[in-house]
């Protein structure tokens, strides 16, 4: 591999999904304030996800609404005047 490919802050990150609690310890180089303990004892910093292959319909094969931000509500009240 060629020296000096990837930037100085290519570190051990861990990824969370935080719609079903699954993580995984990848390198990266995604900025995160939060940390967590991984399952060797050692600190890591953490990048949260709301969904990943671990809640993706597509790779879980379950029908699961994701509905973080109300968008279903806020779509119902714009289009509710022509349903009438």
């Amino acid at each position: 591999m060629k020296k000096d490919t990837h930037p100085a802050s290519y570190r051990m990150v861990v990824f969370k999904d935080i719609s079903n609690d699954e993580a995984i310890l990848t390198k990266s180089c995604a900025n995160t304030k939060d940390t967590i303990v991984w399952e060797d004892g050692k600190e890591y910093p953490l990048v949260k996800m709301e969904i990943s292959s671990f809640s993706h319909p597509f790779f879980t094969g379950k029908m699961k609404f994701v509905d973080t931000a109300g968008r279903i509500d806020k779509f119902n009240k714009k289009f509710a005047k022509f349903a009438k």
